[in-house]
């Protein structure tokens, strides 16, 4: 259910109550719309109905929902059993355990989630006494890492989300809960902190249900992303919230709700004071997943892509492509090949999405023929030997994307040596440019009503990666390099790092947007 719908205006200032005062306010509008839409339901100030497998709690202005997990699909094989082997270990020494945030959406939706949160009655302290390898990390919200094999598991407590809210609030909570006891006030007042409402569920594997305080459910169905809270009290507390609610309406292809767009919109400077680290992780979570393409487009339509990339803004702005255009470029189609390599369970590491945008920089700014870009990629590929690579790209015969204005007319095979060396030395000067502040301000200079960017997020480490992706491009191949054999992509070498395995599946993109399959099948 909508909370504009029952009376929240989007405004440009923010209103001077409490966060907390915030969060009842908008549970109980919540509850309104709710009462609207179930007016064949008896009046009472205590009752519970169950029906469809879900059992509604009402009290005094809102309402909860408990539903049965099975009813929803929902098992506990669908957890990774790493996770069930931590559940398990805390359930054991007599703790409540629960599921929580983007991970019950999921499963809720049949994905795989990228990872399972649990959330626990444990204090820290017992979760560190319960398992051998197991630490607490993070200062501000601090929470345990729990090591089971190669896979780390993270662990939060309701103790510790209790000490964020202040203490007439929990009061207030526990008089509007609905529940004579205090279960129901420590889950809503945990899923009152969360960012968006289809985050804000419950799982108790234990007992197959599922607490849905905040409608996440009916948002999910609804395929919306909506805040828990005021959309503009929400992304001044948490400006990285910005680039969440872009990146999971990207992978999920949901809707952004009206309010909440709205302030993305206005917002999107907030995105500067992000921690850079913090954009980082942001932005490999979006374009390393398998939600790349979608993610740009979503980041260029709320005015954010010219903030944290604006070289790759300039280039959409240069091609005039509209903020809500439907069309594609090389850019959106490398991107687009990249996700169909790619899955949250199967991501890339992050230096494979730099080099696709140093490449594809390099190519908006000199245009080349694609017999350069497919010798360029073969001697990336085959680690260096670029006469290997010429020769082999001499008996290419498919037909090459026509619609990109970065290829250009086949060159004289006598020079193709030398402008395979220059296209490498473009990328690298690319690469360069990408992580330099100067020419990041410089890049949308021609449009004065750009908000001025010279955000570096890229760290040094980061960029020698990169860097070392294209290292091997010359008349020799690469000492001791032994070139990936066949085409199936190994999934765990490609997310460490793999350098062979990275320049496989970075030749395998440029080959499959430079010469897609579609359009040799028409000849």
């Amino acid at each position: 259910m909508a909370i504009s719908s029952v009376g929240f205006a989007c405004r440009s200032y923010f209103p001077v109550r409490s966060l907390q005062h915030h969060c009842l306010w908008k549970i109980r509008l919540y509850t309104v719309a709710a009462a609207i839409e179930k007016m064949d339901e008896p009046d009472g100030d205590h009752q519970d109905k169950v029906s469809d497998g879900i059992r509604y709690g009402i009290k005094g202005d809102r309402e909860w929902k408990q539903l049965n997990s099975k009813d929803l699909g929902i098992s506990s094989s669908m957890i990774a059993k790493p996770t069930r082997k931590v559940l398990n270990g805390l359930k054991s020494k007599g703790h409540d355990v629960y599921l929580v945030g983007g991970c019950v959406r999921d499963l809720f939706l049949k994905r795989i989630p990228r990872d399972f949160d649990i959330i626990t009655s444990a204090e820290l302290r017992e979760v560190v006494r319960t398992f051998s390898r197991c630490e607490i990390v993070g200062r501000r919200f601090p929470i345990c890492h729990v090591h089971v094999g190669d896979d780390i598991v993270e662990v939060s407590s309701f103790s510790t989300s209790a000490h964020n809210s202040r203490r007439n609030m929990r009061n207030e909570l526990r008089e509007s809960s609905g529940s004579d006891g205090d279960e129901d006030c420590i889950r809503l007042n945990n899923c009152l902190q969360r960012d968006f409402t289809i985050n804000g569920l419950m799982f108790d594997p234990y007992a197959k249900v599922i607490y849905d305080y905040l409608g996440g459910i009916e948002d999910i169905r609804k395929a919306k992303v909506r805040t828990v809270i005021h959309a503009g009290t929400s992304f001044q507390q948490d400006c990285a919230r910005i680039l969440r609610a872009i990146r999971i309406a990207a992978r999920l292809g949901f809707r952004i709700s009206k309010e909440t767009a709205h302030f993305i919109n206005n917002l999107s400077f907030l995105v500067q004071r992000v921690d850079k680290g913090r954009i980082l992780m942001e932005m490999n979570y979006m374009l390393a997943y398998g939600s790349a393409e979608p993610s740009l487009r979503l980041l260029w339509k709320f005015g954010i892509l010219e903030i944290i990339l604006p070289i790759q803004a300039a280039y959409l702005v240069r091609s005039g492509f509209k903020r809500r255009d439907k069309r594609t470029n090389m850019l959106l189609s490398l991107f687009a090949n990249l996700d169909r390599l790619l899955a949250p369970d199967r991501p890339c590491h992050s230096s494979l999405w730099i080099a696709i945008l140093a490449f594809h920089k390099a190519l908006a700014n000199e245009p080349r023929s694609p017999l350069v870009v497919a010798a360029f990629s073969l001697a990336v590929h085959n680690g260096g030997d670029i006469l290997e690579a010429v020769a082999i790209t001499k008996k290419i015969t498919r037909p090459y994307d026509r619609s990109f204005f970065e290829l250009e007319e086949t060159p004289d095979f006598q020079t193709l040596l030398d402008e395979v060396m220059d296209l490498d030395a473009s990328i690298k000067d690319a690469l360069n440019q990408m992580t330099d502040g100067y020419f990041i301000s410089k890049a949308m200079a021609a449009y004065p009503q750009a908000p001025y960017s010279d955000l570096v997020f890229i760290p040094l480490q980061l960029y020698l990666r990169a860097g070392r992706i294209f290292q091997c491009v010359k008349e020799e191949k690469e000492m001791g390099f032994e070139a990936k054999q066949g085409s199936k992509i190994d999934y765990a070498l490609l997310y460490s790092g793999d350098v062979p395995e990275i320049r496989h599946v970075f030749a395998r993109v440029v080959f499959d947007t430079i010469f897609p399959l579609e359009l040799s099948q028409e000849l």
